[in-house]
C-alpha cells in the first residue's frame, strides 16, 4: 500500500482512540461526581439533623433559662411588691399617728385659747382697775405734794438733767485732762526737738522801699524836664515814685515786689551813674531785670539746695524764687518757706513718716504767694493750681490746700506742713502785725466771748494769746463751766484766725458784801 494510506488510517485510528478514550473520561468523572454527590447529600442531611438536634437542645435550655428568669423576676417582684405593701402600711400608720398627735393639738390649742381669751378678759378688768386705783393714787399724790403731774415730771427732769450734766462734766474733763496730759508730753517732744535742731537766726523783715539819695538835688534829676525821667521810671517799671519832703530819699511804691526791686535796683544804678535820661533810664530797667531775673533763680536753687528737695520743674523754681521778693506781717516768706521745710522734715523724722515728701510740702506751700498779685483768688488755691500744673502729687496738692485749714487735713504730711507753718509764724520775732489789725482782732475776741449766756465780762490778755471770762455765778454752775469752756474755745477756732493758741480761763467768783454800821 502506498504509505499517504497508511498515514490516513494511523489518523483514523489516532482519533478513534481520542473518542473513546474522551467517552471513557467522561464516564469516569460522571461516577466519581455521582459519588461525591452523594457523599454531599449524606453529610447535608448528618449536618441537618445535627442542626436541628442542637437547635431543639438550645430551644430547651432557652426555655429553662426563660422559666427560670420568669421564677427569679416573680420571686424579685413579690418581694419587692411586699416591702412596698409593708412601707406603705408604715406611712399609713405614721400618718394615722401625725393625723391623732394634730387632733390632739387642736384640742390643746382651743384649749388654751379658751385660757388666753379668759385671762385677756382678767387682764382687761385689771387695767381697768389699775387705771382706777392709778388715778386715785395721783389725786393722793398731787394732794399730798402740793405738785400736779406735769409739775412733778418738770422737777424730775431738772433732777436728772443737773446729775447727767454733773456726770458729763465730770467724764470730760476726766478724758480730756488725760489726753492732754499726754498729747502735750508728746506734742513738747517732737515741737521742741524740732525747733532746737532749726534755728533760725533772722528776725522780721520790712519790704525794701525807699532809695537813698546822695544830696536833694538828686530828686530835681531824677524828675528830670517837665517830668519825663520820673514818666519814663514809672512807665517801664510799673512803680509809683513817690517824692515828697523826705530829705535825701524817694520812695517806691508797688503792690509787686519783683517790679519794686527792679526799680530799686534800675534807681540805685542812675544815682550811681548820674546820666539820668531816657535812654540811659531803659537801658538800666533791662539791666535790673535781668539781675533780678538771675537772682530770682538763684534763690530758687538756694531754697531746693538747702533744704534738699529736687525734680522740681525749672518753672516752678523760678516761681518759688520770686518770693525773696514777697513779705507777710514783715516776714520774709521764701526764708519762712524754706524754715517750714526744715521744720516739717525733723517732725517728720521724729514721727517716722516720709522726710523728703514733708520737706517738698513744707518748701511749696505758700507758693501761691509768688503770683497771689496777678492771679485772682487766695495763696491757697493759687498753689493748689500751681502744684497740679506743675505734675505734684495729690499729697503735696492736699498738704498746701490744708495748711489754713481751707479743708480739713487727711493725712499726716497735711498736718506736719500745718504745725510747721505755724510754729514758723508764731516764733518770737518772726512777724510783725499791724496795730489795727491787733486791736480789732482782740476787740473780736473779746466780743465772742461776751455773746455767750452767763458771761459777766471777758478781757484779753497777753497780747492775745490768753481771755480771762468772768462768769455770773448764780446763773452758771461748776460743771456747766466746763461745758461752756469748751464751746467758747470752738467758737473762737471756727471764727477767728489767729497765731499759735489761745487760752481760754474762765473765773467764777461768789462774793457777800455787807456794810458795818
Amino acid at each position: 500500500m502506498p504509505e499517504p494510506i497508511f498515514l490516513i488510517i494511523g489518523a483514523i485510528a489516532l482519533v478513534v482512540v481520542f473518542i473513546i478514550a474522551f467517552v471513557l473520561g467522561i464516564q469516569y468523572r460522571k461516577r466519581v461526581s455521582e459519588r461525591e454527590i452523594s457523599s454531599a447529600e449524606e453529610e447535608a442531611k448528618r449536618i441537618i439533623n445535627e442542626s436541628i438536634k442542637s437547635a431543639e437542645n438550645k430551644k430547651r435550655e432557652a426555655l429553662l433559662e426563660a422559666k427560670e428568669e420568669i421564677h427569679r423576676n416573680r420571686i424579685e417582684y413579690e418581694r419587692e411588691v411586699k416591702e412596698r405593701r409593708t412601707e406603705l402600711q408604715k406611712q399609713e400608720r405614721r400618718l394615722q399617728q401625725k393625723e391623732e398627735n394634730l387632733d390632739r393639738k387642736m384640742e390643746n390649742l382651743e384649749k388654751k385659747n379658751e385660757l388666753l381669751n379668759q385671762k385677756l378678759a382678767e387682764v382687761e378688768s385689771g387695767k381697768e382697775e389699775i387705771k382706777l386705783i392709778k388715778k386715785s393714787q395721783l389725786e393722793m399724790l398731787e394732794k399730798i405734794s402740793g405738785f400736779t403731774v406735769e409739775e412733778a415730771k418738770e422737777y424730775l427732769l431738772k433732777n436728772i438733767e443737773a446729775e447727767v450734766t454733773h456726770e458729763a462734766a465730770l467724764k470730760i474733763k476726766e478724758i480730756e485732762s488725760r489726753l492732754k496730759e499726754e498729747a502735750d508730753q508728746k506734742a513738747r517732744e517732737y515741737i521742741s526737738l524740732a525747733i532746737q535742731r532749726c534755728a533760725a537766726d533772722h528776725v522780721a523783715e520790712a519790704a525794701v522801699s525807699v532809695v537813698p539819695l546822695p544830696n536833694d538835688e538828686m530828686k530835681g534829676r531824677v524828675i528830670g524836664r517837665e517830668g519825663r525821667n520820673i514818666r519814663t521810671i514809672e512807665t517801664l517799671t510799673g512803680v509809683d515814685l513817690i517824692i515828697d519832703d523826705t530829705p535825701e530819699a524817694i520812695t517806691l511804691s508797688s503792690f509787686d515786689p519783683v517790679r519794686r526791686e527792679v526799680a530799686r535796683i534800675a534807681l540805685e544804678k542812675l544815682i550811681i551813674d548820674g546820666r539820668i535820661h531816657p535812654a540811659r533810664i531803659e537801658e538800666m530797667v533791662e539791666k535790673a531785670k535781668r539781675e533780678v531775673d538771675a537772682t530770682i533763680k538763684a534763690e530758687g536753687e538756694r531754697a531746693t539746695f538747702e533744704t534738699g528737695v529736687h525734680g522740681l520743674h525749672p518753672d516752678l523754681i523760678k516761681i518759688l524764687g520770686r518770693l525773696k521778693f514777697r513779705t507777710s506781717y514783715g516776714q520774709n516768706v521764701l526764708n519762712h518757706s524754706i524754715e517750714v521745710a526744715h521744720v516739717a522734715g525733723l517732725l517728720a523724722a521724729e514721727l517716722g513718716v516720709d522726710i523728703t515728701l514733708a520737706k517738698r510740702a513744707g518748701l511749696l506751700h505758700d507758693i501761691g504767694k509768688a503770683i497771689d498779685h496777678e492771679v485772682e483768688g487766695s495763696h491757697v488755691s493759687i498753689g493748689v493750681e500751681l502744684a497740679r500744673k506743675f505734675h505734684e502729687s495729690e499729697v503735696i496738692v492736699h498738704a498746701i490746700h490744708a495748711h489754713h485749714g481751707d479743708v480739713e487735713p487727711q493725712d499726716i504730711i497735711a498736718c506736719l506742713v500745718q504745725a510747721a507753718d505755724t510754729i514758723s509764724a508764731a516764733r518770737p520775732g518772726a512777724r510783725r502785725e499791724n496795730i489795727e489789725n491787733y486791736i480789732k482782732r482782740l476787740e473780736k475776741l473779746e466780743e465772742l466771748t461776751c455773746s455767750f449766756n452767763g458771761v459777766a465780762g471777758a478781757y484779753a490778755i497777753q497780747a492775745g494769746r490768753e481771755v480771762r471770762i468772768m462768769i455770773k455765778p448764780e446763773e452758771i454752775n461748776e460743771d456747766e463751766m466746763i461745758l461752756l469752756a469748751r464751746d467758747i474755745a470752738k467758737k473762737i477756732e471756727s471764727e477767728l484766725e489767729y497765731p499759735g493758741q489761745i487760752k481760754v480761763h474762765l473765773i467764777r467768783e461768789s462774793r457777800a458784801i455787807e456794810y458795818a454800821k
